[in-house]
């Protein structure tokens, strides 16, 4: 079995940070650098950021850059409230641990003891399962993006549960892997409210916003709801322009909390100040989760749990709509950063690490300047013709999912779920990951067409070249042609045959171009259904297809209606 921890790497993408530690106040030189990480933004007609510095018991650096709204001209500022996106599952896992501690749950309970209305899936799935992203349930946002809901939709608590308690398989037996489940933390939400009666909202603002006296912070359960001083959010649209980007969400538990800078400074000192819940409560929060064979995962309850450089370091970081965001706490540091961005072309997470790197210094404590990374993204030309020639899709038969490798002014990506992930040279056909080193890229040399492998800490992941499109006539397409239903979601897609390729088509969606790998994997450019399994009956003829993506594996289609 794969080892979980390039599981939890892979499937999560949580880039850790590196470190160094300045006083309480943040000197000029350093201000300055903090500065110039947001120059390209900090204008009267781009979205930006806010960002945080905590120390001990005060936010000792704290500023806006770039506009909260363009359309009435509001600059962003500490002040500015943000959706937090997947920043917000510590929130409700700490919500789960404090209701644990007051004995009215047991984090090793079966999920269905306080949810009778989700399926009997034959497995014993817990609450710890859901906490650590174990359980094996299918991702919400996937599956309703299977079923013809998009993302820029109204989508609320109902709809997701809906969806969930129509579920008829798992990706994986509970704790034997990690993969990360947004589904998990919406059924979190729905424990709260089974256990205390109260809404997670209520819960929480009761349990712990108020308590830290964080006044601007709430789990945001009504889209239509107006919240002041609220930043839009925003992707690009070229050059010069930008384009809202709509989020109407009314569900919560893995997402949808709001909060500022001010406010998230509070929680960051409750890790190593406890006013709320106690100590216990924090390492129950922070405690690495295991499998089902001991293996320890880096992932605890809704936060990543490392060291680094000596340092404990807790961090989570949260991407919706344009909306970028990035939590980091050192414990025994006392320290703290926050980065919450409008506009998706800024990476948070990234960002986040820079500031580390200018404050906070090795296990020693020595304050240093700041180290520029020397790391080499430029590759020497002899290489890039090597790059080129592999540039492209590779398929994981030991995770059914499919990655890409792209050059970009002479640099090396290697796509993750949605992300491009810049690699840094290490030798001759050997890439690490920029932000997170311990993720290798190694080519295979052996033969015309190399693959590839992920490779951390003596764990590996091997990935097949998927070739140019399969050499096939028309009459050996039309087999793949005709309407295909899943039951669990109520939805149908159509394989079709159009100018001498392969189309899926549902009416939801506009026609996406499918790609033959083999006679049995169809690979498309959707974030939902990626990758296409083929099944087949004793006479090899098509009956349907699996839906083998990212976090939605086994997913069944029955091929209903033939039309060749």
């Amino acid at each position: 079995m794969l080892k979980a921890r390039l599981f939890g790497l892979f499937f999560a993408l949580i880039l850790t940070s590196r470190t160094k530690l300045w006083a309480q106040a943040l000197p000029g030189p350093v201000v300055k650098k903090i500065n110039s990480l947001f120059y390209n933004w900090d204008k009267t007609q781009s979205p930006g950021c806010a960002v945080g510095v905590v120390r001990n018991d005060s936010l000792i650096f704290s500023k806006g850059y770039g506009m909260a709204n363009l359309e009435y001209a509001i600059s962003n500022s500490p002040q500015t409230v943000y959706h937090l996106a997947s920043v917000s599952k510590q929130f409700t896992a700490y919500a789960i641990i404090l209701l644990a501690q007051q004995g009215k749950l047991n984090l090793d309970d079966d999920i269905r003891k306080y949810l009778s209305w989700f399926p009997n899936l034959k497995q014993k799935i817990t609450i710890r399962n859901l906490l650590n992203h174990t359980s094996g349930i299918r991702d919400q946002w996937q599956l309703l993006g299977i079923s013809g809901t998009r993302i820029d939709d109204v989508i609320t608590q109902e709809h997701i549960i809906k969806v969930l308690s129509k579920q008829q398989a798992l990706n994986f037996i509970p704790g034997e892997k990690f993969m990360y489940s947004n589904s998990g933390y919406t059924l979190l939400a729905e424990i709260v409210k089974s256990v205390s009666g109260q809404s997670l909202r209520k819960f929480t603002d009761s349990a712990i916003f108020k308590p830290l006296k964080m006044t601007q912070t709430h789990f945001h359960d009504d889209y239509t709801e107006i919240e002041g001083n609220r930043a839009y959010s925003y992707d690009r649209k070229d050059g010069t322009r930008f384009s809202n980007s709509i989020l109407s969400y009314s569900t919560v538990g893995a997402t949808s909390l709001l909060s500022n800078i001010p406010d998230l400074a509070k929680w960051v000192m409750n890790f190593y100040d406890t006013k709320i819940g106690n100590q216990q409560a924090i390492l129950q929060l922070t405690q690495k989760a295991k499998l089902n064979d001991g293996t320890e995962l880096g992932y605890a309850s809704g936060i990543l749990s490392e060291k680094y450089k000596g340092w404990k370091q807790f961090s989570h970081n949260g991407a919706d709509a344009g909306f970028r965001t990035s939590v980091i706490v050192f414990p025994e540091l006392k320290t703290g950063i926050i980065v919450l961005s409008n506009l998706s072309e800024i990476n948070a997470q990234e960002k986040a690490s820079q500031i580390a790197d200018m404050i906070i210094s090795e296990r020693t404590g020595l304050v240093r300047p700041a180290e520029e990374k020397t790391r080499n993204v430029k590759i020497p030309a002899t290489e890039l013709l090597f790059l080129k020639a592999q540039s492209g899709s590779y398929f994981s038969d030991e995770m059914n999912t499919v990655t890409s490798l792209r050059l970009k002014n002479d640099s090396l990506y290697l796509r993750i779920g949605t992300n491009d992930n810049l690699m840094a040279r290490e030798s001759e056909h050997t890439y690490s990951m920029f932000y997170v080193p311990q993720i290798k890229l190694i080519f295979d040399k052996k033969g015309d067409s190399p693959n590839v492998s992920l490779n951390i800490s003596n764990d590996t992941l091997h990935f097949t070249r998927i070739p140019n499109q399969l050499k096939a006539d028309d009459k050996s397409m039309l087999e793949y042609t005709g309407t295909y239903n899943n039951t669990e979601l109520e939805c149908t897609y159509k394989i079709i045959l159009k100018d001498h390729q392969l189309y899926l088509t549902n009416s939801k969606y506009n026609d996406e171009r499918l790609t033959l790998f083999g006679s049995d994997h169809l690979i498309n450019d959707t974030w939902y259904m990626k990758h296409l399994v083929v099944t087949r009956n004793k006479s090899n003829k098509v009956t349907g297809f699996e839906v083998n993506s990212w976090r939605v594996m086994h997913l069944k289609f029955v091929k209903i209606k033939t039309d060749n």
